[in-house]
């Protein structure tokens, strides 16, 4: 039995500066995946960073950076908080808004039409052009 093992990248890289631990980013790829891998959301590329600062007198040392591309539109969110946990799940709320309005602007005619053969609609004539013909 033949099995193809090969694992895709991702299209959206995860890299992390400073002592981030594994367990923040696995949590950190489940929400982006959860994010950019819903359905009707147009190819989604680009990368996340999350930084955990060495200061320990900051207030907020875990900061994460989403830039991505959604269909030609770039996104770039921003988030610090506390914790790990808490940066990643800001991130994911905010990345979530700003992929839906990229998604609601592809849908809002920056979509092209499907191929007659396809389902789509054939190129459209006006109605008026065609009763006027009909009735000369």
């Amino acid at each position: 039995m033949t099995t193809d093992r090969t694992q895709q990248t991702p299209p959206v890289r995860l890299r992390s500066e400073g002592a981030v631990d594994e367990a923040t980013l696995g949590y950190a790829r489940t929400k982006i995946d959860a994010v950019v891998g819903r359905p009707g959301l147009p190819a989604v590329t680009g990368e996340v960073r999350i930084v955990r600062a060495s200061a320990h007198h900051a207030g907020r040392p875990w900061s994460a950076t989403a830039d991505l591309r959604i269909a030609g539109r770039q996104v770039v969110v921003l988030a610090e908080e506390a914790t790990g946990t808490e940066v990643v799940d800001r991130l994911q709320d905010r990345l979530r808004r700003q992929t839906e309005k990229a998604a609601q602007a592809w849908d809002h005619g920056h979509r092209t039409a499907a191929p007659p053969w396809r389902g789509g609609s054939g190129p459209s004539r006006p109605a008026a052009a065609s009763d006027s013909a009909a009735q000369g």
